[in-house]
C-alpha cells in the first residue's frame, strides 16, 4: 500500500502531464506554421527572381535582334564588322590610322556611307526606339607617348569621324540627308579612350571603332522609349580639325 506522500507526488505528476502535452502540440504547430511561412516566401522569391531572369533574357534578345539587323544589312561590306557579343563596330584596315595622325583613310569614309544610314534606321525601329540609347565613337591610340597626349590624339580620331559625319563641307560624298545628319548629332557622341584596348600590334591598336550603348531595363521602364537630347542649330557645324 502506497504511503500518503507517494500518492500526493503520483497525483501532482498526473495534473501536470496534461500541461507538457499541450504545451508540446502548440510548439509543434508554431514549428508547423514557421516552415509553412519559410515555404511560402522561398517561392514568392524564387518567382520574383524567375520573372527578373525572364525579363533581362527578353532585354538581352532584343538587342541581339537590333546589332543583328544592322549586321545582316552589312553583311556583303567587307571593311566593316559587326560584333553582336560585345555590341561594336569596326572598320578592319580601313578604320586604322596613321603614326600620329587623327584623319581616317578615304576606305573608311566609304564604309561609313553605308553603315550610318543603316544604324539610324535600326534606331529608327521599333526596337532601337525601347534599347538604343546611343552610338559611341571611340577613338584608340597605340602605347607609345605619354598617356595625356595619346588620350588628347584619340579624342581627335574619333571627333575626326564626328566631323565626317556632320560638318557639311566633309560630308558631302556620304550622301547623308539633313534630317539623317540632326539625328547623327542627337544620337552618336565622341569620345576619347587613348590606348586602354591596345591590340597585339600598334598598327591594329591605331583605329576607331563604333560602340552601340543600350538603356537598362530600369531605364526603359522610366522612360518608355528612347529619349535622346534634341539639339538646335544656332549656326552651321563646322570642324575644327585640319
Amino acid at each position: 500500500m502506497l504511503s500518503p506522500s507517494l500518492r500526493l507526488v503520483k497525483r501532482k505528476q498526473d495534473a501536470e502531464r496534461p500541461f507538457w502535452i499541450s504545451y508540446a502540440d502548440l510548439m509543434t504547430a508554431m514549428m508547423t506554421l514557421c516552415l509553412v511561412a519559410m515555404a511560402v516566401t522561398i517561392i514568392a522569391i524564387s518567382q520574383e527572381l524567375k520573372k527578373e531572369l525572364s525579363a533581362e533574357e527578353i532585354r538581352a534578345a532584343e538587342i541581339l535582334a537590333i546589332c543583328t539587323e544592322i549586321k545582316n544589312s552589312l553583311k556583303d561590306e567587307i571593311h566593316i564588322n559587326v560584333d553582336c557579343k560585345d555590341n561594336r563596330i569596326d572598320f578592319g584596315e580601313a578604320g586604322r590610322f596613321d603614326y600620329k595622325d587623327y584623319r581616317l583613310r578615304p576606305e573608311a569614309e566609304a564604309a561609313l556611307a553605308l553603315l550610318v544610314p543603316n544604324v539610324l534606321e535600326a534606331a529608327n525601329s521599333a526596337l532601337g526606339q525601347r534599347w538604343l540609347k546611343q552610338v559611341v565613337i571611340e577613338g584608340y591610340t597605340d602605347t607609345k607617348g605619354s598617356y595625356l597626349y595619346n588620350l588628347y590624339l584619340s579624342l581627335q580620331r574619333s571627333y575626326w569621324v564626328m566631323c565626317t559625319l556632320v560638318d557639311p563641307k566633309r560630308n558631302e560624298h556620304l550622301g547623308l540627308s539633313a534630317d539623317q545628319v540632326q539625328e547623327v548629332r542627337e544620337l552618336f557622341l565622341a569620345g576619347g579612350v587613348s590606348f586602354n584596348d591596345a591590340k597585339k600590334s600598334d598598327e591594329a591598336s591605331r583605329r576607331v571603332e563604333l560602340r552601340l550603348q543600350f538603356y537598362t531595363r530600369k531605364e526603359q521602364e522610366e522612360f518608355g522609349h528612347a529619349i535622346r537630347p534634341r539639339i538646335v542649330l544656332t549656326q552651321q557645324d563646322s570642324c575644327e580639325l585640319t
